[in-house]
């Protein structure tokens, strides 16, 4: 193993470094300083998006500095998937979780103490045990052996992340086990209040903090009607596009119903739950990253470990809990940089269903409801739900859910490429925020559903029982249905012209916007509702660039599936489709020209020039 530890750190040799070791000629947005800051032994947070090249900012300073970086990682999937590619890539790198045997993981462990190592990965379980901790991080650490500590997916130790995880909290102690041992923390989504949570609870100091733009511009969003056509067009994405997919469903019952549907119409499909054995579940896996199954049907208990680069769509068949949880389970396709596509599906239907789960979150002792966990939970829903019924650019909204200002259009989502139609509801928009202005004159404030109750004349015990069917604006509203009123709430939310209270509760307030229209100050136009025949969500495919000859990228991807197979590893680990789409692209004919291709370094460079070379070769002689 060659030492770069002597590295001065000058732009030439550092991407000298980087073609050496990755095949890249140079670094994406956000990188290299990030990279740089960590060979200066600062403590960090990044936030960078799936797909922004994130591991290879704690790799690369892995590999340039002395010593052995420990990796900590949640799931085995992901440390065994990050192990496979560091090896392909010809760098020391192993990792130590319950998959393997007591004798190959002493073996392991022996081997990390003699240096033979330059990145390990392992589970916080396995790293905080006592024996690991006297045995092998004292004597690393005494022996200053330890370049960096990296907490991968740092979301994890923050209760206010997506996927809280509590024996994270106890990373800190590392801190006064290794107190000059820079600290790394990584991940994709992280919210300010995130962000300061996992700085507090890691004990960073004074921490350089990179936040990359969440925005990932090769990813087409749209948000379709949900119907008895639902099917029928997941089926069609499926035969159009022959990329990788992921299809989301929120039960058990929906994912293996899907799954064999798509079987039955002669999709290479497969279901993945919590519901299914561990066995069935690595089986699966393992058939998709391999590419012998085209589409993965799963509820979110699949995905956080993939690192699957080439899925070229995710579908949710139903809505997501979650804005940040939509944005992560999204965010999995077109992680290698080319376009994909994030279609979901939106009904009535769904809401009820969501909230008959919030209703299921009570104490497993007393079986008493978790009442702020149900609001939570509900304020989350408001958030998704907003989202899908939104006319705004749907970037847009994402992106400021994590306090990134983005104007629009993005151009590559269905309100931006054919927005709806707009209708003047100024009338209506005046009727419902007259309905908060009597209201408050009574100190009472409510939620949407109550409003549009009491303006399509409800004679609930509800409505009765608080005289609320005696003020004037009751039943002025009838002649709407439910979903118009809904859809013309959102709008006033989207727009400004009222206000929401975040405290967990669905409460609505007047703001300085709405005495505007209340006064005939301003105009209010509501986008129509999208028609189930609409396509525009279909978004666009992921056509290759017309200078790219078809016929031998095909030829390409045979080839890395039989390399692959016969080294027992996913597709991807040999190379990227990218790099398939630069040979099918420049047809180097020679091992010089072949060194070129992004993603070709040295141990690439060794292991497959020739075999891809020699194809190349043969089919431009055809």
């Amino acid at each position: 193993m060659q030492n770069d530890g002597a590295l001065h750190g000058t732009h030439d040799s550092l991407h000298d470094a980087l073609k050496r070791h990755f095949g890249f000629e140079s670094f994406r947005p956000g990188q290299e300083a990030i990279v740089r800051n960590a060979l200066a032994g600062r403590d960090l947070l990044a936030i960078m998006p799936t797909g922004g090249g994130k591991s290879l900012c704690f790799q690369l300073p892995a590999l340039l500095r002395p010593g052995v970086t420990l990796v900590v990682s949640p799931l085995i999937a992901l440390m065994q998937d990050q192990v496979r590619l560091l090896l392909d890539n010809g760098i020391a790198a192993t990792f130590l979780n319950s998959s393997l045997d007591p004798a190959e993981a002493r073996a392991r462990t022996a081997a990390l103490l003699r240096g033979e190592y330059k990145l390990l990965y392992l589970a916080p379980e396995r790293l905080l045990q006592p024996e690991f901790l006297n045995s092998v991080l004292a004597p690393l650490a005494r022996a200053h052996s330890i370049a960096a500590i990296v907490i991968d997916e740092a979301h994890c130790v923050s209760e206010w992340g997506h996927d809280f995880r509590p024996e994270y909290r106890q990373l800190a102690t590392l801190r006064e086990r290794c107190p000059g041992t820079p600290m790394l923390a990584f991940t994709a989504t992280a919210t300010p209040r995130v962000r300061a949570d996992i700085v507090r609870q890691l004990a960073l100091a004074d921490p350089v903090v990179h936040v990359a733009s969440f925005n990932r511009p090769n990813l087409f969003y749209a948000v379709r009607p949900k119907g008895r056509h639902s099917y029928a067009e997941l089926l069609a994405t499926a035969r159009d596009d022959a990329g990788a997919g992921i299809v989301y469903c929120l039960s058990r019952r929906r994912v293996e119903e899907l799954a064999r549907k798509l079987c039955e119409d002669g999709i290479r499909a497969l279901p993945y739950h919590a519901g299914l054995d561990a066995e069935t579940r690595r089986v699966n896996q393992e058939a998709f990253i391999r590419d012998d199954a085209q589409v993965m049907v799963a509820t979110i208990a699949f995905g956080m470990g993939i690192n699957k680069p080439d899925v070229r769509w995710v579908v949710h068949y139903d809505l997501p809990r979650t804005l940040e949880g939509y944005y992560q389970e999204s965010g999995r396709a077109g992680r290698d940089g080319d376009r994909a596509r994030c279609i979901l599906y939106f009904g009535a239907g769904d809401i009820r269903t969501a909230d008959f789960l919030i209703q299921q979150k009570v104490d497993p002792l007393s079986g008493e409801p978790l009442l702020e966990e149900q609001r939570m939970a509900r304020q989350q829903l408001r958030q998704v739900v907003s989202y899908a019924e939104s006319s705004e650019c749907r970037r847009a909204i994402q992106l400021r859910y994590f306090g990134e200002d983005f104007p629009g259009p993005c151009n590559a989502c269905d309100n931006c490429c054919e927005p709806r139609a707009l209708e003047d509801r100024t009338v209506e928009a005046q009727q419902f925020l007259s309905c908060i202005a009597r209201l408050a004159q009574r100190r009472e404030r409510y939620g949407i559903g109550h409003l549009i109750d009491i303006l399509r004349g409800s004679e609930s015990e509800r409505i009765l029982s608080r005289n609320h069917h005696t003020l004037s604006v009751y039943g002025i509203g009838k002649h709407h249905s439910v979903e118009q009123w809904r859809a013309i709430a959102r709008s006033l939310l989207h727009q400004g012209l009222v206000s929401e209270i975040q405290d967990g509760y669905s409460v609505l307030a007047l703001n300085a916007e709405s005495w505007a229209v209340l006064r005939g100050e301003r105009r209010v136009q509501v986008a129509a509702s999208r028609s189930v025949r609409d396509r525009a969500a279909a978004g666009p495919h992921a056509a290759a660039p017309a200078d790219v000859d078809g016929e031998l990228f095909e030829t390409l991807r045979a080839l890395r599936k039989r390399l692959a197979d016969t080294a027992g590893v996913p597709p991807y680990v040999i190379f990227h489709d990218a790099s398939l789409r630069e040979m099918a692209r420049r047809r180097p004919a020679t091992v010089g020209e072949f060194a070129a291709i992004p993603g070709v370094g040295q141990a690439k460079l060794a292991r497959y020039a020739e075999p891809f070379v020699a194809a190349i070769r043969g089919h431009l002689h055809t």
